[in-house]
């Protein structure tokens, strides 16, 4: 594949990552009745509904940007790792039947910030010899 084909599929993956992330935002901040129920379920409404509000629009952000989409998605797994784990283990896949749309969301930013890390792997592999190498 082209260098440019591959440009254009991360920028394809990092945007879709980023606007679900972004929409997602609008329940979170404005304390919709599901975004409530998933948080204090979880034991930490609404702290944790706020608090991850904001760090999926600062990956949101960075996923926009091509220079800074390595760790938008970076970020995005570790915050879509958590979102899983919780459905998996206590929300149950359907929340108050949106038919398991919220899961779903969460895999697909999964696979999109997966897709971002594998093209950028370079960026990775620098990463972790700055600071694990001496």
């Amino acid at each position: 594949m082209s260098k440019s084909s591959i440009f254009y599929v991360e920028r394809l993956l990092s945007i879709v990552a980023a606007i679900i992330l972004l929409q997602t935002l609008y329940f979170k901040f404005t304390a919709a009745p599901v975004s409530v129920h998933i948080f204090s379920t979880l034991g930490v409404e609404p702290w944790g509904r706020i608090g991850t509000g904001v760090m999926e629009l600062i990956c949101g952000i960075l996923l926009f940007i091509p220079r800074t989409s390595f760790y938008g998605a970076g970020l995005a797994l570790g915050i879509m790792t958590g979102a899983i784990l919780s459905h998996l283990l206590l929300l149950g896949i359907e929340v108050q039947g949106d038919g398991g749309n919220v899961f779903t969301l969460a895999i697909v930013v999964t696979l999109c910030a997966v897709g971002v890390l594998f093209i950028k792997r370079d960026e990775l592999k620098l990463l972790f010899n700055k600071f694990f190498t001496k």
